[in-house]
């Protein structure tokens, strides 16, 4: 078992531009032992290059080592486009093993898709057009953008859409993750998600949670590594000549609990807000389109009773409440009853009594 059958032909669509790949291992356990690590990923990009040239790929598609470790199997995990063929521009990158810091081609959301926050969208829009064109923005870039408001308003999904409509990579990480086990570890894996980024720039670096590791230094001897991250952190983000072409833009829903020398260098906050009357509705109308089940609510009843819920509770704790509720009773549809029970049972008080402190 050397290598897949090329099955590039003239005919195939045209390059890949970017290529996620998993190590998987060697088909006989018993042959080999070694695992072969990748200390350098522009190192590897290259030797890949070398072996794969001409090769078609899709997701799912094996590609075996026949080099320094023959046999090792390497799998698709996402390519942009979905199918092509490597060539000498195809970037090539292999899913961290710490999977600490996921890498994703976004493909199925938009800034439509994002309901109400339009002040947010059309600020954006900068963001937008640096990523398709960064050369033109030159040291006017928006490298560092900080996105903020309360949980389940959208940062997330506008930042996946920026990607998406830039045609970009995402690089993720949630701020907790970087938190390791031993000093030294959280620098690191901010160095090596920043090393990441730039080789697969322009793309997008998201820090999720990231008021978990960018707290104010009055909260900074709660954690354990976490002054050696924000030094680490403060270096990658004023490395704006190094950071060609990369957009990092951090998510919290604490924006007053930030440490101010990390805020400082985000030279944009962009606030998002809880839906109001309209946009909730809206949110509803979307999430039904394609429901498995009938549905006779009426939304507007609904919308009005949901005032101070994001619109990931309308989703997750509403809709998706009154659906399972549903199957579980063996109905074939939803109600107007159905979706306020729902909405009863979350802004439901506790009927536990409070605690008692003692001293």
């Amino acid at each position: 078992m050397r290598r897949e059958v090329r099955e590039a032909k003239h005919t195939l669509p045209g390059e890949v531009k970017y290529l996620i790949l998993r190590p998987l291992g060697y088909p006989l356990r018993a042959s080999y032992h070694e695992y072969p690590m990748i200390d350098n990923p522009r190192v590897f990009d290259r030797y890949a290059k070398d072996q794969w040239k001409g090769e078609y790929v899709s997701k799912g598609r094996l590609l075996f080592d026949i080099r320094m470790f023959p046999d090792f199997a390497f799998e698709v995990v996402s390519a942009e486009p979905d199918s092509g063929v490597i060539t000498d521009s195809t970037i090539i990158l292999v899913e961290s093993p710490s999977k600490s810091i996921e890498t994703e081609i976004i493909k199925d959301v938009s800034l439509k898709d994002v309901v109400g926050q339009e002040e947010a969208k059309r600020k954006v829009i900068v963001i937008l057009e640096f990523l398709k064109n960064p050369k033109r923005f030159g040291k006017w870039a928006p490298k560092n953008v900080l996105f903020y408001g309360p949980p389940g308003t959208g940062k997330t999904m506008t930042a996946k859409a920026l990607a998406h409509e830039a045609n970009v990579p995402f690089l993720s990480v949630k701020s907790t993750k970087l938190i390791g086990e031993h000093v030294g570890d959280g620098a690191r894996r901010i160095h090596e998600l920043f090393e990441r980024a730039r080789q697969l720039s322009p793309c997008i670096v998201f820090l999720d949670e990231f008021d978990s590791i960018a707290l104010d230094r009055s909260y900074q001897e709660l954690r354990g590594d976490v002054s050696e991250i924000v030094n680490a952190l403060l270096t990658e983000l004023d490395g704006i000549e190094r950071n060609e072409g990369i957009c990092t833009i951090a998510a919290t829903n604490r924006a007053d609990m930030l440490d101010a020398s990390i805020r400082s260098r985000f030279e944009e906050e962009i606030e998002f807000s809880m839906p109001d009357y309209d946009e909730r509705l809206e949110i509803l109308k979307r999430n039904l389109e394609d429901f498995p089940l009938k549905v006779s609510a009426k939304l507007e009843l609904v919308a009005r009773s949901t005032e101070g819920l994001s619109g990931r509770d309308l989703v997750e704790k509403v809709i998706k409440a009154a659906l399972h509720k549903a199957i579980a009773d063996g109905r074939e549809s939803i109600d107007t009853e159905d979706l306020l029970d729902a909405i009863t049972r979350i802004k439901k008080p506790s009927k536990q009594p409070p605690k008692q402190m003692f001293i």
